[in-house]
Order: structure tokens, then C-alpha cells, then sequence
């Protein structure tokens, strides 16, 4: 499918997550919305069905797979005016999990966290550097954490999850010094969603009192509100779902 001209173009990374459904869900409510839906599963009708706007791509994730993507879809004409990387790992009901002692940490548990927060969003931010030149205006939003702030951290433990969201916020801050030379229509985003109630929190539930777990539509309202109102200014936002800013 090919965008017409006077189509939206969002391209939503990690479609299959919890949030990442729900922001295509929330996205494809917008008129003329064309939205790009790119999993690594390949069920995912849970996210539009067979919604006109949706496009559904399945990409593993490897290098090859992402540039390969990214390529397609701009055969396609299908130039992103909007892009959403929500992707990410905090545990996976076996290995991972996150530490709460120095003794807990392992070798192999880190580099699959790394993996997904830092190194897949970077590898998709490194396959549209150059054509986001030709966009006049583009928003990328990258699901952080406000545990990735070092200024805010006064629990400890959690030292992989902390450490990737801290590193994912670094490559967004190097990212947007570069574009602002690069590719001066882009807006950075480091979006924190708050507690969500989805898999990734679901052993972390018990003392997030009820008025603090969010659903999901409510987190892909949050997102997509500010990402329509955010200014190109050439500087990384780290934002929380109520827009407040994080300290780094």
C-alpha cells in the first residue's frame, strides 16, 4: 500500500507489545492515517485486524532485517511522519529478571536487556538517519523510563533495566545533536509511560496503588498527544505520560 500525499504516515516498532498495540489502535483513529505496524511475531490481529490504514510488517529485528524493512517501506513511499519505538525487555519469566542485589547480575541476562532497549532502537534510528532528511517534519518517540534517570534514582537494584534505559536516553540525546545538523525537520522523544498494565509489569503490580497503573489506551493517548503538539526545536525531550519533564 502506498501513502497518498495527504496521508499520515506512523511507523510503530514493537506493534505486538501491550503499548505498542495500543498506540496503533490510538493511531489509526487519526483521518487519513496510514500506520505501519512492525513486529517480530507474526500474529497481530489483536493490533487493527484488517483496519484499511494498517499495514502489518513482520522483521526480526537482525540488522539486515531492519535495514531491509526500512527499505521496503520507503519503496513504498511510505516516509514516516511519525515514528514510535516500543519496543523492550525487563524480564522474560526465566532468565531475565531484573536484580535487586550486586550478586544477582548475569552476564547473559544483561546482554539480552541491552539488546532490546538500547541496541534494536539504535539500529532503527541508525537505518533512518538518511531519509528522515527528507522530511519536513518527523516526531520519534522511544519508550524510556523514569528508572533510566540517574538524578531520579534514589531506590538502586533493577542495575540492567536502569542501566539500558539510561544508555537508550544517551543514544537519543547523541541522535538528536546530530539531526539538528542532519535532518533538521526530527523531534527526539523519550517517553515515559508510568506503570502500564500490561506484561512486562504484571509481577510488579501488587504495590502500584490503582490510580497509578495505567492502561494501555490511556498511555497511547498520552503518546500520541504529545507527539502531535512536540516543537522541532533539535533537542531530546525526556517526558513522562502527563508531558513533565525528567531530570537525567
Amino acid at each position: 500500500m502506498t501513502a497518498a500525499k495527504s496521508d499520515i504516515c506512523i511507523w510503530v516498532v514493537g506493534a505486538s507489545g501491550g503499548i505498542g498495540a495500543a498506540v496503533v489502535s490510538r493511531w489509526l483513529k487519526e483521518p487519513r492515517a496510514r500506520v505501519v505496524a512492525i513486529s517480530s511475531q507474526t500474529a497481530t490481529t489483536a493490533i487493527g485486524g484488517q483496519s484499511p490504514g494498517l499495514i502489518q510488517v513482520e522483521c526480526d529485528y537482525s540488522e539486515q532485517a531492519i535495514e531491509r524493512t526500512v527499505s521496503e517501506l520507503l519503496d513504498k513511499e511510505l516516509l514516516p511522519d511519525y515514528v514510535v519505538l516500543a519496543g523492550g525487555l525487563l524480564h522474560d519469566g526465566a532468565q531475565v529478571a531484573p536484580e535487586r542485589q550486586l550478586e544477582q547480575l548475569d552476564r547473559a541476562a544483561m546482554h539480552a536487556v541491552f539488546d532490546a532497549n538500547v541496541v534494536v532502537p539504535s539500529l532503527w534510528l541508525r537505518a533512518l538517519a538518511k531519509p528522515l532528511r527528507q522530511s519536513a517534519r518527523c516526531v520519534v518517540a522511544a519508550l524510556s523510563a523514569r528508572v533510566g534517570s540517574i538524578g531520579d534514582n534514589s531506590l538502586g537494584g533493577w542495575y540492567s533495566y536502569r542501566s539500558s534505559k539510561a544508555g537508550l536516553n544517551m543514544v537519543l540525546r547523541s541522535a538528536a545533536i546530530e539531526l539538528k545538523r542532519r535532518a533538521k525537520g526530527v523531534k527526539l522523544i523519550a517517553f515515559h509511560p508510568g506503570t502500564t498494565d500490561t506484561a512486562l509489569s504484571k509481577p510488579f503490580q501488587r504495590s502500584v496503588p490503582a490510580e497509578k497503573l495505567f492502561s494501555p489506551g490511556y498511555v497511547a493517548d498520552c503518546l500520541v498527544g504529545l507527539m502531535q503538539s512536540a516543537t522541532v526545536d533539535g533537542e531530546l525531550s525526556f517526558l513522562d505520560y502527563a508531558g513533565k519533564r525528567i531530570p537525567w
